[in-house]
């Protein structure tokens, strides 16, 4: 694990870091805040936050004014990129998949079984190493994230229940297996079978949920994605079928941004915060 930059932020520190990535056989990058009492050696919760299509782990940490919530409510925020990076890693044109795409799953299919293995990255490798190199409070640990990253944190909760103690999602693509982004990149990751594709699609694995952790959603009503893409319906749909608790805020003219974001991650910061120091 190597540090590459960091900043001083609310007493606190952001710091860049890069490592060799056993899941995905390639070095892999995140960002971590540690609020004061982290640096003192004081054991915290952790929040991670999961980005969307085309981001990195950057677009969160300079956009989101997540630290100085995070500075308040003592919690360590840790925001890794989104898909493996490098010369030898698949890619493909279209924006939707490849780097910077990954869906957070674990791919099945060549060349993306390669380096794919997100799912693995995010819930298990990742954590780990936190775990390890960090100041945390064990077992407290929440997840969240925006759009393709809404779409991590909700199958990263109902995949692996008892792991995270709070959920919440920014514009999740709440039905990947139902809408164009993620039928143009499923069947590359993971073949053909729709199974499969379900097996990462929130709003089928409510259905057989072992937990019903509570779920926050905030979603803006100008968002040019919202019809076609992220369909939080039917995420509200599956929700009340399966008597998954969920609450999806509409936002009166907030689009897909980080503007959108920054407004109310303070709610989130706190929704989790509450969860996480109980």
């Amino acid at each position: 694990m190597k540090t590459i930059k960091t900043h001083r932020m609310f007493d606190g520190e952001v710091r860049y870091i890069r490592h060799d990535s056993t899941a995905c056989s390639v070095p892999m990058e995140f960002t971590v805040f540690l609020p004061k009492e982290a640096l003192a050696g004081e054991n915290l919760p952790v929040l991670y936050f999961l980005s969307g299509l085309t981001c990195t782990a950057e677009n969160f940490t300079v956009k989101a004014a997540a630290q100085r919530h995070a500075a308040e409510e003592k919690l360590i925020i840790v925001a890794p990129d989104t898909s493996p990076r490098g010369e030898n890693v698949a890619d493909d044109e279209r924006y939707c998949v490849g780097k910077g795409a990954s869906f957070y799953v674990n791919a099945t299919e060549a060349p993306f079984a390669a380096n794919y293995q997100m799912f693995d990255y995010v819930t298990e490798e990742l954590p780990a190493l936190i775990d390890r190199e960090f100041p945390v409070i064990e077992g407290a640990r929440g997840v969240t994230g925006h759009s393709m990253g809404g779409h991590g944190a909700l199958i990263a909760a109902l995949k692996k229940p008892g792991f995270y103690r709070s959920l919440s999602a920014f514009a999740p693509i709440a039905s990947p297996s139902r809408v164009p982004w993620g039928q143009a990149a499923l069947p590359l990751y993971l073949g053909e079978d729709e199974e499969a594709h379900r097996g990462y699609d929130a709003t089928f694995l409510m259905a057989e949920a072992k937990e019903r952790l509570p779920i926050l959603v905030d979603q803006g009503t100008a968002d040019n994605f919202l019809k076609e893409q992220l369909r939080p319906e039917l995420l509200e749909e599956a929700a009340k079928t399966a008597g998954h608790p969920l609450e999806i805020r509409m936002r009166e003219g907030y689009d897909h941004s980080y503007f959108f974001v920054q407004t109310f991650i303070e709610d989130h910061i706190r929704h989790h915060a509450k969860a996480l120091h109980n």
